[in-house]
C-alpha cells in the first residue's frame, strides 16, 4: 500500500486522487474555460484539454460546442451573395429583439426573440439564421415604418390586430440604422409610402 499528498491510499499501490483534489482540478478548468470563453468560442473548443476521469470537463465541451451552434447569424450561400450584391450597410448578429403583437391593442403581448439583423440599399431582414421574422423588400407592400426612440430602433409592420413590432438596441449609431431602414421602406411599395405623398 502507498500513500500520495494528493491522493488517496491505494491497495494496488496507486496513488488515487480524493474527491477534494479531483474538486481543485474542476474548479481550475473552470477557470481556464471561463478566461477561454472569453476569448472566443474557437480559442476555447481548441484549448480546452478534458482531464482524464473529471466528468466536468466533458460536461464542459459539450456545452462549448452548443454554445457555439447557438448563433443565429446563418445564412444561405444564396442569400448571403444577394444582401453582398445589394451592398451592406449595417449589420448585427445575436441581438434582443423585443417583439410585440398587436401593438396598442387590446390583446397585445411581447416576447424577448434572440435574432440577428442585416441592412443593405434594398433590403431589410431580421432573421434566426434562414428563419425569417421580418423582411422588407422592393416587392413589399404592407404598411411598415420605423422610429427611433432614444437608443432603440423601433421597426413596426402590418395594421390593426395583424401589427407587430421589432425592437432593438445597436451597439451604436441607432439615428444611422434608423435612416438607413426608411430608405428602404421608402423604396419598397409600403402602403405606408402612400401615406406620405
Amino acid at each position: 500500500m502507498s500513500k500520495s499528498s494528493s491522493g488517496a491510499v491505494s491497495k494496488w499501490g496507486v496513488s488515487l486522487p480524493t474527491s477534494h483534489s479531483i474538486w481543485q482540478r474542476a474548479s481550475g478548468l473552470s477557470r481556464y474555460w471561463t478566461l477561454s470563453w472569453r476569448a472566443g468560442c474557437r480559442s476555447a473548443t481548441r484549448r480546452l484539454d478534458p482531464l482524464p476521469g473529471v466528468a466536468v470537463a466533458s460536461a464542459l465541451f459539450l456545452l462549448a460546442a452548443a454554445a457555439c451552434d447557438s448563433t443565429t447569424a446563418k445564412l444561405s450561400a444564396a442569400e448571403e451573395q444577394r444582401f453582398a450584391a445589394e451592398g451592406i450597410s449595417h449589420r448585427a448578429n445575436d441581438l434582443d429583439f423585443r417583439y410585440t403583437r398587436d401593438a396598442g391593442g387590446r390583446d397585445a403581448r411581447w416576447e424577448n426573440r434572440r435574432a440577428s439583423i442585416v441592412v443593405t440599399g434594398k433590403s431589410v431582414l431580421i432573421h434566426k439564421n434562414e428563419k425569417i421574422g421580418l423582411e422588407i423588400s422592393p416587392n413589399t407592400r404592407r404598411y411598415v415604418d420605423v422610429a427611433r426612440d432614444g437608443s432603440r430602433v423601433r421597426i413596426r409592420a402590418g395594421s390593426g390586430r395583424a401589427q407587430e413590432v421589432w425592437s432593438f438596441e445597436p451597439e451604436s449609431d441607432a439615428a444611422g440604422w434608423t435612416d438607413e431602414i426608411r430608405a428602404v421602406v421608402r423604396g419598397s411599395r409600403s402602403a405606408a409610402n402612400a401615406e406620405k405623398r
